[in-house]
């Protein structure tokens, strides 16, 4: 299971739409290493004059790596992230995630992150099995 859904956000849900602030707490409580994460990629872009900022670190252990391909794999989840931050989020291997500006979407650097040849040169033997 990808969250933790209280009981009167379930609720909610069974009786219509469900706003992103509410859906992001849900998401912030669920899956705690992949909001961390996902928080410090856009505060560092934040931050930095750069067009993206990244996180290179693999997760501590498999529950954290879980929880970012859960995040990051779900449309709804990503969505609600990019929305909540502001951001464009990529993402590579199981733990190379991106933030990038909105308007950084149409540049070179963006292209080549996700890119085929970008994910082909963020490979090596250490991430055959993340």
């Amino acid at each position: 299971m990808s969250l933790t859904v209280p009981p009167d956000l379930m609720r909610a849900a069974e009786s219509g739409p469900v706003g992103d602030e509410e859906f992001v707490a849900c998401v912030r409580e669920s899956l705690p290493y992949a909001w961390q994460t996902v928080s410090r990629v856009a505060a560092d872009l934040a931050t930095s004059g750069e067009e993206f900022a990244d996180n290179v670190l693999p997760p501590p252990s498999e529950a954290e790596r879980g929880q970012l391909l859960r995040a990051l794999a779900s449309d709804a989840i990503r969505s609600s992230l990019e929305r909540h931050f502001g951001v464009k989020l990529a993402f590579q291997n199981c733990h190379r995630v991106a933030a990038f500006r909105p308007s950084a979407v149409d540049s070179d650097t963006y292209r080549r992150f996700v890119s085929t040849r970008g994910q082909l040169l963020n490979q090596s033997p250490e991430l055959r099995d993340c």
